[in-house]
């Protein structure tokens, strides 16, 4: 195959589905994934920062096998009273990225800074607004990881128990993209970028990922191109995006440049084709027979997200 894509095989009849109007679209659930990013010691070669990258277990039934970043589904739970907060105002977090109140967006962070927790044991949180919590290994803190992923636990009511802040300062939105219409999951997912905190070290922490690696942005985006690494297409952009920058620093930075309008996927008839395009990410466009299949460089073969 010429990438490595994620292309499940059920698509084409799901678009058709959705044109004839024998499919109704999901209505997507909001998400938050992290691009967790660490600069590698000086005199390293290449130059630049790595990003934190797990790889899906191949039994997911979404995107199973791709490479991905820590990420998950906002819980209602956290918009429903303050958290402590560093940083942006919420009402500035709100403008950013595009919601309509300042409790929607604190859940939209709590969800990034949770996911970030969860998946990768990286917290950025602190008991001041200029610190962060340096060790989360103990058994204590461990149960109430385990409590957060059950959802047994708000990471608003975690927080306020620990008697911590949300550093939102450590962190930027980067971009958002729409799950296609004719996914049966669908998520409308703001991409973030955050520096891991000095002291602090990820692990894989999620059930749902077979490995993770750190990995530079440049050589992630070149293992798709030769089919070796399989990825969704929002994360192949964000790497591409991110290959540029020469410090975690400096990537942290230019977040607030970052087009954060809302990608879509479009799947339109052409003749006997189905073509399926990412406005602005030409690279992604598939042109897929009316009556056959995903085509042969889709693989669903990988050498995380």
């Amino acid at each position: 195959m010429s990438n490595g894509q994620w292309y499940p095989p059920e698509w084409p009849a799901r678009i058709r589905a959705l044109a004839s109007g024998e499919l109704t679209a999901v209505v997507p659930r909001r998400a938050a994934t992290v691009m967790l990013l660490r600069d590698e010691p000086a005199g390293a070669d290449p130059t630049g920062p790595s990003v934190h990258m797990l790889r899906r277990r191949t039994s997911m039934a979404f995107a199973g096998g791709a490479y991905a970043y820590p990420g998950g589904g906002v819980d209602p739970r956290d918009d429903d009273h303050l958290v402590g907060w560093a940083g942006p105002s919420l009402e500035s977090w709100a403008t950013r990225l595009g919601v309509d109140t300042a409790a929607e967006a604190q859940a939209v962070v709590c969800a990034a800074v949770r996911e970030t927790y969860e998946e990768a044991g990286v917290l950025l949180a602190g008991p001041t607004a200029h610190t962060v919590v340096s060790d989360t290994t103990g058994a204590d803190w461990e149960a109430d990881r385990e409590a957060l992923v059950a959802r047994e636990l708000s990471f608003a009511g975690f927080l306020e128990r620990r008697g911590l802040i949300l550093r939102s300062d450590l962190l930027a939105a980067w971009a958002r993209w729409i799950t296609p219409a004719f996914e049966p999951r669908r998520y409308d997912t703001w991409f973030f970028v955050a520096v891991l905190p000095e002291g602090q070290r990820t692990r894989n922490a999620s059930t749902e990922a077979d490995r993770t690696v750190w990995i530079r942005p440049g050589d992630a985006a070149d293992g798709y191109d030769r089919g070796e690494l399989l990825m969704m297409p929002p994360t192949v952009a964000t790497l591409r995006a991110l290959r540029p920058y020469g410090t975690a620093g400096e990537a942290l930075k230019a977040a607030d440049s970052q087009n954060l309008a809302p990608v879509l996927a479009e799947a339109r008839m052409e003749g006997d084709e189905l073509v399926l395009s990412w406005p602005g990410h030409e690279e992604f466009t598939k042109h897929v027979p009316a009556g056959g299949s995903a085509p042969a460089d889709g693989g669903t073969d990988g050498a995380s997200a």
